[in-house]
C-alpha cells in the first residue's frame, strides 16, 4: 500500500489522473444539512468523488493512495461569485490601463488565479474585465494554467460615461464613443447587440452596471445608469442565450429597476431599501454583499492617494455601509450568496468575507452554505459542485481548525484538492 501526505502542485500539469485516492478526514462539513460529520472516509476517482463512507476504511487496491486528513476539517471547494480575476488594487491602476498589454494582463490573472485556488476558493464567477479573462478560463479548463474553475461575465456591460464605460475619465482625444462591442449601450436595440457579442466572445454571465460605482472616474456612485426597457431587453436577450443576469448596483433606483426586469444577482446593494428587499425574496433574486471590497476601500480612501480624489467621497460614504447593508437584508430573509469583489482588494484574502458576514449576524454554517450549496445553485451546477458526495467534482479543501468553533480558520486553508488533483497539502 503507498501512503502519501504530500503533492506538489505541479500535478496541475498532468493530463488524465486514474488514481484511487481515499482522504481520511477528522470531520466533514455537510453542506445540505449544515453541519460537521465526524471521520469519514472520502474516495476519489479520476475527478469524482465516488464513495463517502463512516469511518477511516482503507483501499484493497495495492496502488491506491490514502491522504491522512484525520487532524483536519473537510469542506466542499468554496466558490466567490465575485471576483476580477485580471488584477488587484494598487495606487497605479489607473495607470496601467495605458500602460499594461493583454500579455502583462494574462501574466498577472494567471498569477491571482493561482493564489485564488490555493486560499480553497475551487470556482469563481469573474464579474468582469477585458476579455483576458475568457482566455483565463479556457486555459486552466485545458489544464495548462493552475486556478479555480472560472464562470466569467467577460467585459461588463455599462451606458456612455457609466460605471462601466471603459473610457471614464480619460482625456478626450481618448475617449472615443464606445459601444456595444466595447460592452457601452444607449438603447434597446444596443442591450441586444451587446449580449449577442458576449455570447460570441464566450462569456458564460452577464453582468451589468445598473446604478454608478465606486472606483469607477465619475461622480455619482448610485445613480441609475439603465432604463427598464433596457433592462428588460438586456434579461430577455440573455436568457435567449443561456445566460444569466447579475447587476452591480449601490442606489435602490437602479437596484429595484435590475431585480424587476429578471436579473438574477444583485452586487453590493449598498442602499437598499424594504421595497427592492420584498422583492428579491419574492422573486428569489439573490444579493452578493461584498462586505470585503466596502471595507477596505473605505479604509484606503482615508490614505492620500490611493485613489483618484472623486472617488474618495463614495469610497468613504459608500463602502463603510455595506456590513450594515448585509445584517439589514440577511434579516429581512433577502437570499444571500458568497462574494467578495476580491480585485478591489488583495486576491487570496477572499475567506475574510466569511469573517464579516459572521459579524453581521449570519451562523458561520449559514455563511459555509452560501459560498457551497447556494452558489453552486446558482451556477446551475447544484448536482456538480457544492457538495462532498458521491458523483460531485472532487473539489475539496481543509482547515486545520473547525470553522464553526473558530471562523478565522477558513483564512488558513491547509490543503486543496480541485477536480481530485491536489494542489495543496501542508
Amino acid at each position: 500500500m503507498k501512503k502519501t501526505t504530500f503533492f506538489i502542485a505541479i500535478l496541475f500539469s498532468i493530463g488524465s489522473w486514474a488514481q484511487t485516492t481515499y482522504l481520511h478526514c477528522g470531520q466533514v462539513f455537510d453542506s445540505k444539512k449544515a453541519k460537521m460529520l465526524g471521520p469519514h472516509t472520502l474516495v476519489v476517482e479520476n475527478e469524482k468523488i465516488i464513495a463517502v463512507e463512516k469511518g477511516y476504511q482503507n483501499p484493497e487496491s495495492q496502488d491506491a493512495i490514502i491522504i491522512d486528513l484525520k487532524s483536519k476539517t473537510i469542506y466542499p471547494g468554496f466558490i466567490d461569485m465575485h471576483v476580477h480575476i485580471e488584477g488587484e488594487y494598487s495606487p497605479d491602476r489607473y495607470l496601467k490601463v495605458f500602460q499594461n498589454n493583454p500579455a502583462d494582463t494574462a501574466f498577472e490573472a494567471a498569477e491571482i488565479a493561482s493564489r485564488t485556488l490555493m486560499a480553497g476558493f475551487t470556482t469563481v464567477r469573474d464579474m468582469g474585465g477585458s476579455g483576458v479573462n475568457i482566455a483565463l478560463r479556457n486555459a486552466i479548463n485545458k489544464g495548462i494554467a493552475m486556478g479555480p474553475r472560472i464562470f466569467t461575465a467577460g467585459k461588463a456591460i455599462g451606458t456612455t460615461g457609466g460605471h462601466a464605460d471603459p473610457t471614464n475619465g480619460f482625456k478626450v482625444d481618448f475617449q472615443g464613443d464606445p459601444g456595444p462591442k466595447d460592452g457601452v449601450i444607449n438603447s434597446v436595440d444596443d442591450a441586444r447587440k451587446a449580449i449577442r457579442q458576449r455570447y460570441k466572445n464566450g462569456a458564460d454571465w452577464i453582468k451589468i452596471t445598473a446604478t454608478g460605482g465606486v472606483l469607477s472616474v465619475a461622480k455619482s456612485g448610485q445613480n441609475p445608469q439603465f432604463t427598464n426597457e433596457e433592462i428588460a431587453s438586456i434579461t430577455k436577450t440573455a436568457s435567449d442565450y443561456g445566460f444569466k443576469v447579475a447587476a452591480h448596483a449601490h442606489g435602490d433606483e437602479g437596484m429595484y429597476r435590475a431585480v424587476a426586469n429578471g436579473v438574477t444577482t444583485i452586487e453590493h446593494g449598498t442602499l437598499i431599501e424594504k421595497r427592492t428587499m420584498e422583492l428579491m425574496k419574492e422573486k428569489q433574486a439573490y444579493l452578493v454583499a461584498t462586505i470585503s471590497a466596502g471595507k477596505f476601500v473605505a479604509e484606503q480612501a482615508k490614505i492620500p492617494g490611493s485613489y483618484p480624489k472623486i472617488i474618495v467621497p463614495k469610497a468613504i460614504a459608500i463602502g463603510a455601509q455595506i456590513q450594515d447593508t448585509f445584517e439589514k437584508a440577511y434579516k429581512f430573509g433577502v437570499p444571500i450568496a458568497f462574494g467578495t469583489d476580491a480585485g478591489v482588494y488583495p486576491h487570496g484574502d477572499n475567506a475574510k468575507e466569511f469573517i464579516y458576514m459572521n459579524e453581521a449576524g449570519m451562523p458561520v454554517a449559514e455563511a459555509l452554505q452560501s459560498a457551497t450549496l447556494v452558489n453552486a445553485k446558482i451556477l446551475d451546477m447544484e448536482d456538480q459542485l457544492g457538495q462532498i458526495a458521491p458523483g460531485f467534482l472532487a473539489d475539496i479543501i481543509a482547515t486545520d481548525v473547525n470553522a464553526l468553533e473558530d471562523v478565522t480558520a477558513l483564512s488558513k486553508v491547509s490543503f486543496v484538492m480541485k477536480n481530485g488533483k491536489v494542489y495543496k497539502n501542508k
